[in-house]
């Protein structure tokens, strides 16, 4: 029974005070080491290292796809946009051509003895008033009054081009905040991967590269390409003659002669590229005009099954669509594999097989 009652209360006072306040500051720094927030981070593996850059790049490559998709729409709007400018341009030459005629009847009218409501309307520098106005139109001769419908109808055409061109401008500004924020995306993320790559012996680093990127590509091929050779590792030998036709056969040529080249995301060569960048590089070498992302590219083409790919067809990957490469055959691609690893050979089994498409 001893045990369990409660001990007898004692102030503290001097030393003894002193001493518990340092104790409790003793305790309550353990404490915070072990909730972690005083401890250093721990050593990672190199294998856990190797699993974190992994999916860091995978997360990077998705919101390259993104700003590469939202690239491609602001491209688009900033073309519209051009495109309402100069419609609404010409056709503002033409009302001030139509205003300029009324102007010499009303002042012929003026000077014959008054000038024409209608014509008055005509020349009014508010459109509202003038649309709004018609009635007056109804009193004037037949020639006054076809020119008078002409002014007005030019006038429509201008507002309605102005407001597509406000809507295009609004359109444009989304595009470029969201081109900014996956920018940001994908910084941050390659960011953390490099810092963790930091941590490992260049050893560690290149076998890290190799796995990551390596496919079927040596040691020493990967070393070739990471210190910047750009003569083809192998040639295209039989992959183009089983393409389906010479413009497949020239997109899977001209991707042979970029292995080596680097991985930039947003790239699309001639001399660095991401994924999607470098099938794009390779078809419009050939003549054939690819959209940006993976995304459409899938959408584009025929689809076919693993076991009818031939050489040129694109094949994707990840459940997101979020990367792709060109297939040479025996089972093979070449890539933009991720910022570790250039353009090269790889298996299409060393990634989660999504589908693929023949696009010519």
């Amino acid at each position: 029974m001893a045990a369990h009652r409660k001990p007898r209360q004692r102030s503290l006072g001097g030393q003894t005070a002193r001493t518990a306040f340092t104790l409790a500051l003793a305790g309550a720094a353990t404490a915070t080491a072990f909730d972690g927030t005083g401890q250093a981070e721990p050593q990672l593996t190199t294998a856990q290292v190797e699993v974190k850059v992994d999916r860091l790049y995978q997360e990077a490559e998705t919101a390259t796809e993104q700003y590469n998709g939202a690239q491609e729409k602001a491209t688009a709007a900033e073309q519209r946009l051009r495109t309402l400018r100069d419609e609404a341009a010409r056709k503002e030459e033409k009302l001030n051509a139509a205003r300029e005629a009324l102007g010499t009847m009303a002042a012929a009218q003026y000077r014959s003895g008054g000038l024409d409501p209608a014509v008055q309307l005509a020349l009014s520098d508010d459109p509202d008033q003038y649309l709004d106005g018609a009635a007056f139109a109804e009193r004037a001769g037949d020639r006054q009054s076809a020119a008078v419908t002409r002014v007005r109808r030019q006038l429509r055409e201008i507002e309605q081009l102005r407001g597509a061109a406000r809507l295009e401008l609004s359109s444009l500004k989304a595009r470029k905040a969201e081109l900014k924020e996956h920018k940001r995306t994908v910084t941050d993320k390659l960011a953390a991967a490099r810092g963790l790559l930091s941590r490992l012996t260049a050893a560690e680093r290149a076998r890290v590269a190799a796995d990551m990127g390596g496919g079927t590509a040596t040691a020493d091929r990967a070393s070739r390409a990471s210190t910047g050779a750009r003569a083809p590792l192998e040639a295209p030998g039989t992959a183009t003659a089983a393409a389906p036709d010479s413009r497949a056969a020239a997109a899977v040529s001209f991707a042979y002669s970029k292995l080596g080249s680097p991985y930039v995301w947003g790239a699309t060569g001639p001399n660095a590229f991401d994924c999607s960048g470098l099938v794009l590089a390779a078809y419009r070498s050939a003549g054939v005009s690819l959209p940006r992302t993976t995304y459409a590219q899938i959408g584009i083409g025929r689809r076919v099954s693993r076991s009818e790919l031939r050489p040129g067809d694109l094949v994707f990957f990840y459940s997101g669509i979020t990367h792709v490469g060109l297939y040479i055959g025996n089972g093979r691609m070449i890539h933009a594999p991720n910022p570790s690893a250039p353009v090269r050979i790889a298996p299409i089994d060393e990634m989660p097989f999504a589908g693929a498409t023949r696009v010519v």
